[in-house]
C-alpha cells in the first residue's frame, strides 16, 4: 500500500467514569435482569443455553465429569481471571493490559486455545446520523469530545471489550445509499441507489442483488431487521422479500412525514410488521416510542433464536438520532437543548439491553456485535445534531465529517479487547468479511461486489492493510467527489454544501446551507485529519497516481461531473406494473 503510513492497532486504557456508581445498561423494564457474577458454579461459568453449558450438562453424571469440565473451561478461557468479562454492573474502574496487535492480552501471557464458532451470531447496530465524535473516545482531540459521551457506559463497555476502528468509512454520506452499500457489499451507485429515497419513489433495491440477509439466511441464519429500512417502501422492496425473516420498523427516514413536508403528498409514516402496516407514527410521542420498540423486538428475537440454538442475524437500524429527535419519558431532559444528549443516553441504554440479552442467553461469546452509523451528523440542525469530533463538515458531504463514522466491534477470541485500529476499511467490506467468516459462496460472476475481506483488520494483524487500494467517495447523482489511498485523500473539484462558519440551528430549527465550489486538493489525513492544508503542490506524484485511480473509477462506475456513464453500473429495482397514487401501497 502506497498511501502513506498506516498503523494497525494499538492498546488503550478505557476507564468508565462512574464515580463509584454502577452505570445503567438495559433500562427497559421488560429487559433488565441482573447478570450473575462469574463463579466456579458451572451454571454461572456457562450460562443456560450456551453450547458449552449443554455439553457440560450432557456429561454431568459421567465419571469423567470433573476432567471434562476443567478441559472445556480452559478451552473456553472462562476460568482464567484475565479472560473473565467485567460487567458494567460492577464498579468498572478497569484499565486493559497492553494489546499486541491481534492478541487479546499481552503476547507474553497464555493465549486462548479456543476459536470462535464457524457460524457466529451477528448483531449489527446501525445508528442514523450519529457523528464520529458521538462515540466515546472518538475525536481528533479531547477538546472535540461532547460532554454527553462521558455518560454512555454501554458504548464504553463495548469499546473496552472489543476494538474501536477509528478509520471506518461509509460509502456515501446519506441514508439510502449508505444502507445499499452495507447490505450489498457494493458501492451504492453500482446497484443504482443514490441519495435518500422519498415516500413517492418508485424504485428500490433490485431483486437480483443479493443482500447480507439473503447470504446469511442461505447458511441457516434467522434474520431480523428492526428499525429503518430505506431501500424502497413498495411491496417488492420490502425487506421480507430481500432475505429478512422478520421486519419491524419504518420504511424510510423518520422525518419523511407530513409535519416536515406539509406541502408534499406524502402518506402517513407507517410502522411495519412484516408485509403489513401495524400502525402509524403520527406525532412525537409515537417517534419517542420507536427506540424502545425496536430494542424490545431485537431482544425478543435474540432470546427466541438462542433458545432454539439457531444462529441469528439481528440488524438493529435505529431511526435515531436522525431528526426529529424524540426520547422516551424516562430519558426526557430538563432543557430542550439537552435533547440530543438524552437521545444518545437512551440509545446507550438500548445497546445495554441488547448486550444483557446476549449475556443472559449465554451466546455473548459466540456473537459478533458491530455498532456504527450510516453517515456523519446533520450539522444544520445545530443543537439537534451530533459531533464530528473535530472532522471537517458533516452529513451530505464527502469530507471526513460526512463519511468517516464511528465503529466498535466485539467478537471474543477473534477481535482484540481494548484495542484501537487506524487501518481504513468501509461498510462495503462487512458483506465480504462475514461471507469469509461463515464460508458462504462468493459473489456470482454477473453480480460482483466491491467489498473485501477485512478479517486481518478485525484481528489487528500487524500485516493488515486497507481493504481497498483506493476508496471511492461518490455523492449526488453519481458524482465522484474524492478518492482515498491510505492516508492520502484527493478531493476533486465539485460543489458542496456548508454552513460557511455559521452555527447550526437551535431546538429543531435549521440553519440553511450554502453551496460552495471545492477545488482540487490533496490532504494527508494522518497529519491533517481536519482537511485544512492542501499539499497537492508538494506531492505532484501522489496527485498523478490518484488521478489514475480516478480515471479507472470513471470507466467502471462513471462520474456525472465529467459526463462519464461507467461500464459496470447495474439497474436499480423498479416497480412493475406501476402502482397507483403515491402512498396507495406499502
Amino acid at each position: 500500500m502506497r498511501g502513506g503510513r498506516i498503523r494497525s492497532c494499538h492498546a488503550r486504557s478505557i476507564r468508565e467514569k462512574t464515580n463509584g456508581a454502577r452505570p445503567s445498561r438495559g433500562t427497559l423494564p421488560e429487559m433488565t435482569q441482573e447478570i450473575p457474577r462469574q463463579t466456579s458454579d458451572s451454571t454461572r461459568l456457562f450460562p443456560h443455553g450456551s453450547r458449552v453449558a449443554r455439553l457440560v450438562r450432557s456429561v454431568a453424571r459421567g465419571p469423567a465429569c470433573a476432567i471434562l469440565f476443567g478441559a472445556v473451561a480452559l478451552a473456553q478461557g472462562c476460568v482464567s481471571a484475565e479472560n473473565v468479562r467485567v460487567s458494567s454492573h460492577e464498579n468498572a474502574d478497569v484499565a486493559k493490559a497492553p494489546t499486541n496487535h491481534g492478541t487479546r492480552r499481552d503476547s507474553t501471557e497464555p493465549q486462548p486455545a479456543a476459536r470462535a464458532p464457524a457460524t457466529p451470531n451477528v448483531v449489527l447496530v446501525y445508528l442514523d446520523d450519529m457523528g464520529w465524535g458521538d462515540m466515546p473516545e472518538f475525536s481528533v482531540s479531547r477538546e472535540d469530545r461532547p460532554s454527553y459521551t462521558r455518560d454512555m457506559p454501554n458504548f464504553t463497555r463495548l469499546a473496552r471489550e472489543g476494538t474501536a476502528f477509528r478509520r471506518f468509512y461509509t460509502a456515501q454520506p446519506v441514508c439510502s445509499a449508505s444502507r445499499a452499500a452495507l447490505l450489498t457489499g457494493c458501492y451504492p451507485n453500482r446497484v443504482g441507489i443514490s441519495g435518500a429515497l422519498f415516500p413517492d419513489a418508485k424504485v428500490g433495491i433490485a431483486a437480483e442483488e443479493r443482500t447480507l440477509a439473503e447470504m446469511l439466511r442461505a447458511q441457516g441464519y434467522a434474520t431480523l431487521i428492526a428499525g429503518k429500512w430505506h431501500l424502497g417502501h413498495l411491496p417488492e422492496f420490502n425487506p421480507i422479500r430481500h432475505g429478512f425473516d422478520e421486519y419491524f420498523g419504518i420504511p424510510y427516514s423518520n422525518d419523511m412525514w407530513k409535519p416536515r413536508f406539509p406541502n408534499r403528498e406524502f402518506p402517513e409514516l407507517p410502522l411495519m410488521d412484516g408485509l403489513e402496516v401495524a400502525g402509524y407514527v403520527r406525532d412525537l410521542n409515537d417517534q419517542a416510542a420507536l427506540t424502545a420498540q425496536c430494542t424490545a423486538r431485537t431482544v425478543d428475537f435474540i432470546e427466541r433464536n438462542s433458545a432454539a440454538e439457531r444462529p441469528f442475524f439481528a440488524y438493529l437500524a435505529f431511526p435515531q438520532p436522525h431528526t426529529p429527535l424524540a426520547v422516551s419519558a424516562k430519558f426526557a431532559p430538563k432543557a430542550r437543548r439537552d435533547l440530543y444528549a438524552a437521545v444518545m443516553r437512551e440509545l446507550d441504554a438500548s445497546l445495554g439491553a441488547v448486550l444483557d440479552a446476549l449475556d443472559r442467553t449465554g451466546v455473548a461469546n459466540e456473537t459478533i456485535v458491530l455498532v456504527t452509523s450510516d453517515n456523519g451528523p446533520w450539522l444544520s440542525f445545530g443543537s439537534d445534531a451530533g459531533s464530528t469530533g473535530g472532522l471537517r463538515e458533516g452529513k451530505g458531504t464527502t469530507f471526513e465529517g460526512g463519511v468517516r463514522v464511528p465503529c466498535l466491534m466485539r467478537w471474543p477470541n477473534e477481535v482484540p479487547a481494548g484495542a484501537v485500529s487506524e487501518v481504513p476499511w468501509m461498510t462495503i467490506d462487512i458483506f465480504a468479511t462475514l461471507a469469509g467468516v461463515i464460508g458462504a459462496p462468493p459473489a456470482s460472476v454477473d453480480r460482483p461486489i466491491d467489498g473485501r475481506d477485512a478479517r486481518k483488520i478485525w484481528r489487528c494483524d500487524p500485516s493488515a492493510q486497507p481493504t481497498q487500494e483506493t476508496f471511492l467517495f461518490y455523492y449526488h447523482d453519481n458524482r465522484l467527489e474524492a478518492v482515498m489511498e491510505g492516508d492520502w485523500k484527493l478531493c476533486l473539484p465539485h460543489r458542496s454544501r456548508t454552513l460557511d462558519g455559521k452555527p447550526g440551528g437551535v431546538d429543531g430549527r435549521e440553519t440553511p446551507y450554502v453551496e460552495r465550489d471545492v477545488p482540487l486538493a490533496l490532504y494527508n489525513l494522518a497529519l491533517d485529519p481536519h482537511e485544512s492544508r492542501d499539499v497537492a503542490t508538494a506531492h505532484p506524484d501522489v496527485v498523478a497516481r490518484l488521478m489514475q485511480a480516478v480515471e479507472r473509477a470513471r470507466g467502471d462506475l462513471g462520474d456525472a461531473n465529467v459526463g462519464a456513464k461507467g461500464a459496470n453500473r447495474r439497474a436499480v429495482g423498479r416497480v412493475t406494473p406501476p402502482v397507483g397514487p403515491s402512498g396507495s401501497q406499502f
